[in-house]
């Protein structure tokens, strides 16, 4: 596979947006494309509903918090979605949980979208992974460890011979307190310190 082979990422593409092979979540599937070869892969949960109209990752609230703190490194949205692979755990929106927020989705949800991003690094091989979300960080770090333990760090991990950094974040979800408190919000700033540095940041944003 050579590199930056854009016929075979598009023909990927297409693959995914034509899924339905799980009929307990809602279609269709997001796949965002951006603009210039990835060398930096974000990794979220699920989409939620406003993605699956908009067909853009992270394009409600919880982005606006991500994009924050991106923001915070000297990257607007519009030119971080333009560099950078967005895909998610899922590609499909799981629906309402009952108790309120999105659901998580299921084992067997997980393991039908598993291919899609195993031959998304095989296409991609990027230098970094962002890991936003328990969820997501499990994809790549299976121990189950709390987040205080993973976000703050970088991991370096070897998947099927293509090697990268794994650097963790919370989920940007209103719903969770994990960063109200000030310990964690330090990690957060340690992590994304961390991401300024790594090679896929610098080979991105320069």
């Amino acid at each position: 596979m050579k590199y930056q082979d854009w016929a075979s990422l598009d023909r990927h593409l297409a693959q995914v947006w034509g899924c339905r092979i799980c009929p307990t979540v809602e279609p269709p599937p997001v796949a965002a494309r951006p603009d210039f070869w990835p060398r930096l892969m974000l990794v979220g949960q699920a989409p939620g509903p406003r993605e699956v109209v908009e067909q853009r990752p992270f394009a409600y609230t919880a982005g606006s918090r991500l994009f924050a703190w991106f923001n915070r490194l000297g990257v607007s949205e519009e030119e971080f979605r333009r560099r950078v692979w967005m895909c998610a755990v899922i590609r499909c929106f799981p629906g309402r949980a009952p108790q309120g927020g999105d659901r998580v989705p299921s084992p067997l949800e997980i393991a039908n979208c598993a291919p899609y991003l195993e031959e998304e690094i095989q296409l991609i091989r990027p230098a970094t992974v962002l890991a936003v979300g328990q969820l997501a960080i499990k994809k790549f770090l299976p121990e189950n460890v709390p987040l205080q333990e993973r976000v703050g760090k970088a991991f370096p991990v070897s998947h099927e011979a293509i090697e990268f950094d794994v650097i963790p974040l919370p989920h940007p979800s209103g719903r969770s307190t994990w960063l109200v408190k000030k310990e964690n919000q330090e990690l957060l700033n340690r992590a994304l310190e961390l991401l300024r540095g790594s090679v896929g940041w610098r080979e991105t944003f320069g």
